[in-house]
């Protein structure tokens, strides 16, 4: 017979971040040590990326238990806008991070580049990218039946490890390779060339995910394909029904969202029959509920203003 405990979100979410945040350390640990070692600035680059998102955790850790709370008259979205707040500071401390180690290392490769050992540093990467690998299956394993915001924020840190690591081991196994070649001489701008490289290919999910929390932030409408799905399911279930659709409000914060849906009756009547919207209400959460963490629906009635 089993006998496991079927976990909650809330506790899914906090060992998804909890083992996130042991790896990291070890790993981040390890990569400020090597890179003090092996005098690389595309080690530095990794390990200093993965310490600042270990100075995010302990916030982050906080805040889980706060977006399970329901809400209330003095908190009507809940905290989920607290969320959004959070991510838009903690993409914003990368970015910043990316584009000060981008500067960085423009100005060593100007000042003549920066030697380093490549088979070291190459094997280490190797290394570290098999370990990034691991953790970044285990985290997916444990989270595939529910990923927030905050664990996909944890996911694509490790895949930017993941690529991180196996950037730099190909480019420096490359030039330990061509290092007898005509491309030797280029062996001293290698390293940080590499480090401006990766920060340039992780750019885009920072700026892209600061976008998206201004737009939650300030109760923006989502994209279109969110729109044009919600609109496609409220429509699905006014079918066969003396309603119609006049407007539909959809509001996401963080993991929630909220649709709000305007009838006005197709029959010139005075009478609403709440057994309609109630089962309404019900199918049209029923088939969002796949495409949405914590959604609320609320049927309001178009009254003229007549």
């Amino acid at each position: 017979m089993n006998t496991g405990k079927k976990l909650t979100k809330e506790e899914i979410e906090k060992k998804v971040l909890r083992l996130s945040f042991i790896g990291s350390c070890l790993l981040s640990g390890s990569e400020i040590i090597m890179a003090l070692i092996l005098r690389s600035y595309a080690v530095m680059m990794d390990g200093l990326f993965d310490s600042a998102e270990r100075v995010m955790m302990g916030p982050c850790r906080v805040l889980v238990p706060l977006l399970y709370k329901p809400v209330n008259e003095r908190h009507p979205y809940g905290y989920s806008q607290v969320e959004s707040f959070f991510l838009i500071i903690k993409y914003s401390v990368l970015l910043t991070l990316m584009l000060l180690l981008i500067n960085t290392n423009v100005h060593v490769i100007m000042s003549g580049g920066n030697r380093v050992n490549p088979s070291m540093i190459a094997v280490y990467e190797m290394l570290l990218g098999a370990a990034s690998v691991f953790m970044y299956f285990m985290l997916a394993h444990i989270s595939r039946k529910y990923e927030s915001p905050t664990v996909h924020a944890e996911l694509y840190l490790w895949k930017a490890d993941i690529v991180g690591s196996c950037g730099i081991a190909v480019a420096f196994l490359a030039q330990y390779v061509l290092g007898d070649t005509v491309l030797a001489a280029f062996a001293p701008y290698m390293d940080s060339a590499v480090a401006i490289v990766m920060s340039v290919l992780l750019l885009r999910e920072p700026v892209s995910e600061i976008v998206r929390g201004f737009k939650q932030m300030l109760l923006f409408s989502p994209p279109e394909d969110v729109m044009r799905r919600v609109h496609e399911v409220v429509n699905k279930n006014l079918e066969g029904l003396p309603y119609r659709a006049t407007f539909i409000d959809v509001i996401q914060t963080g993991r929630k969202t909220w649709i709000e849906v305007y009838l006005k009756e197709n029959l010139d009547t005075s009478l609403i029959d709440v057994r309609h919207w109630t089962k309404m209400r019900e199918y049209v959460i029923e088939d969002l509920k796949d495409d949405f963490d914590q959604i609320y629906v609320e049927f309001i009635p178009d009254l003229s203003e007549e």
